[in-house]
């Protein structure tokens, strides 16, 4: 395999990866459910929209995930459980929705995390 693409695409945990897949597979089977109740066919575009955002979510997440981590540090906050959740789900949400523009910041990130790491060995 090409070196770019170990150092971008497979720049993350294979744990990290499938369960951020396991999300973004939940909200593309929930966009082609609602699709599929639509009196509207599919377009290929849809597809193939869908199809992206779901594969490059892991990359939006960790971006997502860095720049939270950045601005909040290992401060702790104790907030309602169900707000927590609503908030959680509306950044994954935002996430995949974005992923297509957010995930190029966290692969060009980890290609040069993975460059960087490379030269030092």
């Amino acid at each position: 395999m090409p070196p770019l693409l170990v150092k971008t695409f497979g720049g993350l945990s294979r744990a990290y990866y499938l369960r951020q897949l396991v999300f973004s597979l939940c909200f593309a089977a929930f966009f082609f459910f609602v699709a599929s109740r639509s009196p509207h066919a599919m377009t290929i575009s849809m597809v193939i929209f869908l199809v992206v955002n779901t594969l490059l979510y892991p990359y939006a997440r960790f971006v997502y995930e860095g720049v939270v981590g950045f601005v909040l540090g290992e401060n702790t906050f104790y907030v309602n459980a169900i707000l927590m959740l609503f908030v959680k789900a509306l950044t994954m949400l935002l996430c995949w929705t974005f992923a297509l523009f957010i995930a190029p910041v966290g692969l060009i990130y980890l290609y040069v995390h993975h460059s960087r790491a490379a030269r030092q060995h």
